[in-house]
């Protein structure tokens, strides 16, 4: 028989969908809720300020992704805050890569890797040793879509924008 390994095949179709609601699918009513919150709040201060319209929704929106974050933070156990904003400020890192050079790096990165073909090695270790090996790789090595920076060089350089670097 062959073995469960995926969180779908451990969990059922049922709970999955369970996960999946509590998840995503509870987005929209949770958004509903923080406007409820803040939206107010942040109106009043935002109406108040006498700066020219493009600086008030500026102000609006960074007040929202600051209390977001907060929000976020405050839920989360301690030892797993650092690993968020790492992860986090990666991920805006890549984002800002990606709209800067119009590009998407985790697509390329996966055509990338989707060349190697499983029967092209004598085993599922072998293989997964060449797939994180040429994922190491592609990292690091310039690409034209960067102007010749690579991958990791890019995503460093737009994060030392904002001061996201460790």
């Amino acid at each position: 028989m062959a073995e469960d390994n995926t969180i779908n095949d451990m969990l059922g179709e049922e709970e999955m969908i369970k996960i999946e609601d509590q998840l995503w699918g509870k987005t929209p009513r949770r958004s509903t809720a923080l406007k409820d919150l803040w939206l107010d709040l942040m109106a009043e201060a935002v109406d108040a300020d006498d700066k020219p319209e493009s600086a008030k929704r500026e102000m609006l929106f960074l007040m929202a992704a600051n209390n977001i974050l907060d929000l976020v933070m405050e839920t989360l156990p301690e030892e797993l805050a650092m690993d968020f904003t790492v992860s986090l400020d990666s991920l805006i890192g890549v984002s800002l890569v990606n709209r800067r050079f119009d590009v998407d790096i985790w697509e390329a990165n996966y055509t990338t890797i989707s060349n190697l073909k499983r029967e092209d090695y004598d085993s599922d270790e072998e293989f997964e040793q060449a797939v994180q090996a040429m994922d190491e790789r592609w990292w690091t090595v310039g690409k034209q879509a960067l102007g010749g920076r690579t991958p990791n060089d890019a995503i460093v350089e737009e994060m030392s924008k904002y001061k996201l670097n460790r």
